[in-house]
């Protein structure tokens, strides 16, 4: 009998043990370079071919050093994830000490910073080194519901031999990215585990309603914060005269006063003296208030942007950013998974592209211009002085690097965009 991936995907709820079985196969003959009965689901593939080029060995077990117990508490107090671990154990763990799973938590760098659960998969799990301040980044262990939803930025149930490394054929994980609401960066991921046998379909659901209700609880972290800096700012902005902001420490705008409301600034990544020039607003004094800054706009002529240098780094599996240089200073903004795509089909066409050409590149649709200006204005809050716009595009006095990965194929992995799945398969000069 042939099965389709999603065949296989509902065998393993009524018979986990046949699907096991066929998985087995597959997994085995993928590696082997024989064409298997079915291929793996695309999600699995893309990780394995990873894997492949990246040359993880599927038949051995590979630990990197395990962090020790400073390390994992400094990470354990730097991490946002601190403050939604009531949300993540009340909606997790309950059901997975019943159920003989485990929840993880993992940091940006897939690190486990907390494990919790079932005593005796715990155990099981410490076998395999699936434990506090391990390192389970796809490259280092393989394809797992880990390091695979870091990548792929968006749930992922690894089942049995989807695992890429044979020694972890007989769990099932599911995980589920966790990012910054206020810019999309990644900061971790949740993951329920445990043996194959426990394997239920409805498990990815639950693990990825979870997360978001963790990313809820973040925004309103934040929300609750902006109200504290709007409360210190008030009457500060009331004496001052001309152009001022209260934002906070990443720039979200809480109060102010003499010009149009923007959402965000884009701030330096250290702020080291009381002069800063900001991409929309040019020369600015700054000046520190609790939880942020206040920033004063200048009178002064803006610089000319000539002889600006932008660097976008798509290098990284799940870390992009965009750096600009120029006469005024280097300035960093970390990218989004959205805006990395964006900037980098911009990066392809330096002489533009339409509203309507930049939602077809992107979503295969020229129709939804709509996203796409939406997008793009939030892009030009932070790159307004080199995007210009009809067509939208690099100014053309700016000089634009894109660094990319060694292997076409790991260029922005989660990207289903057409204009980004071409840059991939073509040849590189």
């Amino acid at each position: 009998m042939v099965y389709s991936p999603m065949d296989v995907t509902r065998l393993a709820a009524v018979d986990a043990a046949q699907a096991a079985r066929v998985l087995d196969e597959v997994r085995h003959a993928t590696l082997a370079g024989e064409r298997a009965r079915l291929d793996p689901r695309p999600v699995i593939g893309e990780s394995w071919g990873r894997m492949l080029r990246s040359g993880v060995d599927p038949d051995h077990d590979f630990r990197a050093g395990v962090l020790g117990p400073d390390e994992i508490e400094r990470r354990r107090r730097d991490s946002p994830l601190r403050h939604v671990l009531p949300v993540l154990r009340q909606g997790l763990l309950s059901v997975a000490d019943t159920t003989q799973h485990i929840m993880v938590v993992a940091d940006a760098q897939s690190r486990v910073l907390w494990r919790e659960g079932s005593r005796s998969v715990l155990r099981k799990a410490d076998g395999f080194g699936f434990e506090i301040g391990a390192d389970w980044r796809e490259e280092v262990v393989g394809t797992n519901g880990v390091g695979t939803p870091a990548v792929a930025r968006r749930p992922v149930q690894v089942f049995a031999a989807e695992h890429f490394v044979r020694t972890h054929s007989a769990w099932t994980c599911t995980g589920a990215p966790i990012t910054d609401p206020r810019d999309g960066r990644l900061i971790g991921v949740v993951d329920i585990s445990g043996p194959w046998e426990t394997m239920h379909p409805a498990t990815l659901a639950w693990v990825d309603s979870v997360a978001k209700l963790a990313e809820a609880r973040l925004r309103e972290r934040h929300l609750t914060a902006l109200d504290r800096l709007r409360a210190v700012a008030a009457p500060v902005l009331a004496r001052v005269t001309g152009r001022a902001l209260a934002v906070d420490k990443d720039g979200w705008t809480a109060a102010i006063t003499g010009m149009p409301y923007v959402d965000r600034l884009a701030l330096p990544g250290t702020i080291g003296t009381d002069r800063i020039w900001l991409p929309t607003l040019g020369p600015c004094s700054v000046e520190p208030l609790p939880g942020g800054w206040l920033v004063r706009a200048s009178d002064e002529e803006p610089a000319p942007r000539g002889a600006t240098r932008i660097a976008l780094d798509l290098s990284q599996p799940r870390r992009w950013s965009v750096t600009v240089a120029g006469v005024t200073g280097t300035w960093t903004h970390e990218l989004s998974p959205r805006h990395a795509e964006l900037l980098y089909l911009l990066a392809l066409h330096r002489t533009g592209l339409s509203a309507a050409a930049l939602a077809d590149a992107l979503f295969g649709d020229p129709t939804r211009t709509v996203t796409v200006r939406a997008e793009m204005s939030r892009v030009r809050r932070y790159l307004g002085a080199v995007l210009d716009h009809r067509p939208y595009r690099f100014c053309e006095s700016a000089e634009v690097q894109p660094v990319l990965p060694p292997n076409p194929l790991d260029l922005l992995p989660h990207s289903t965009a057409p204009g980004v799945l071409r840059a991939r398969h073509a040849p590189r000069s």
